[in-house]
């Protein structure tokens, strides 16, 4: 299929950064939670290994309440990277809390000028869908740069979706906890979403993205059976999941300790499997290991009975 030739979004344009060549300048940002300094340097190691030219920005290693430095700060960094011409791809050095925090202060004037890729997960679930809200920029949902020391398909994928145009398939793993999670048929439509718990405090605010006919990509983490309930629970009350094409559900895992007379995987199943749209579970995109990196603002095709979610790059 071809992917780009279908119908834009809400009938806007994409805007597809181009794909991370070698020599081109990376920006290494904290827009959320801190992070050791050790994990940023062993990222500077593999950029620079696959031939990138790592920048770390002037705060994304300072630390103040639970946050990378002050909110002017992190806004700072991230808005000098997105407006910088020299930098071709923002990749956010962790997760944690704190981007909610600084979108409203965010350029997306720049980001329309000077397309360039965004990289992130979990906090940055926040980011993505403000971009995608308000610049319509295809983005990656994938490892951060503190991610990068574990290897293996980890950072190939990450490698795949930054410097390849080419399309990600991933494939329902048998060992993850949510394989269970599954309906059948095929569809199609933009992928958008990510953490669940930003997607859940984003409704309502101007940086929630429209999800009518889209694909929405889900995980989270140490959340209990009972709290993804609410959370769902909170997206069919707002008519959201109902106007879905279909649900791809990446890593869930509860709290240490937790107990329950209800899994996860049965909650997800519940509130999802009567909507009647392909839904399929399994997928390693998410907290755990590895963590596939995937496009978000591009078409896919989500095939709960092939067991595969099939994803248009994000870059050109």
């Amino acid at each position: 299929m071809d992917f780009y030739h279908t119908q834009e979004h809400s009938g806007l344009p994409t805007l597809h950064p181009q794909r991370l060549r070698v020599g081109d300048a990376v920006a290494l940002v904290s827009p959320a939670g801190p992070v050791a300094q050790a994990r940023v340097e062993m990222a500077v190691k593999v950029l620079s290994d696959w031939g990138l030219r790592p920048r770390i920005y002037p705060h994304a290693l300072e630390k103040y309440s639970f946050h990378a430095g002050r909110d002017e700060h992190r806004a700072a960094d991230l808005n000098d990277a997105l407006a910088d011409p020299e930098i071709r791809a923002v990749i956010c050095n962790r997760g944690g809390y704190g981007v909610q925090r600084i979108i409203e202060h965010l350029d997306f004037d720049a980001v329309r000028r000077d397309p360039k890729l965004v990289l992130g997960f979990s906090d940055i679930t926040a980011l993505h869908a403000a971009l995608w809200r308000n610049a319509r920029l295809a983005s990656i949902h994938g490892p951060v740069a503190a991610q990068l020391e574990r290897g293996g398909l980890t950072n190939s994928s990450v490698k795949h979706t930054l410097m390849s145009a080419e399309p990600v398939l991933v494939r329902a793993d048998p060992a993850e906890a949510t394989v269970s999670v599954r309906s059948t048929g095929v569809a199609q439509g933009i992928l958008l979403g990510g953490n669940l718990s930003m997607l859940s405090t984003s409704i309502g605010t101007p940086f929630m993205p429209d999800l009518n006919g889209a694909i929405l990509l889900i995980e989270d983490v140490a959340e209990a059976a009972y709290r993804v309930d609410r959370m769902l629970t909170h997206l069919r009350n707002c008519g959201i999941l109902q106007r879905l094409a279909g649900v791809a559900v990446g890593q869930f895992s509860e709290p240490a300790g937790a107990a329950g007379q209800i899994s996860l995987a049965d909650v997800l199943n519940e509130r999802l499997g009567d909507l009647g749209i392909p839904l399929l579970g399994g997928l390693s995109i998410g907290h755990g290991d590895p963590n596939i990196a995937v496009p978000l603002g591009t078409q896919a095709i989500l095939d709960a009975d092939a067991g595969t979610l099939l994803v248009a790059a994000a870059c050109r």
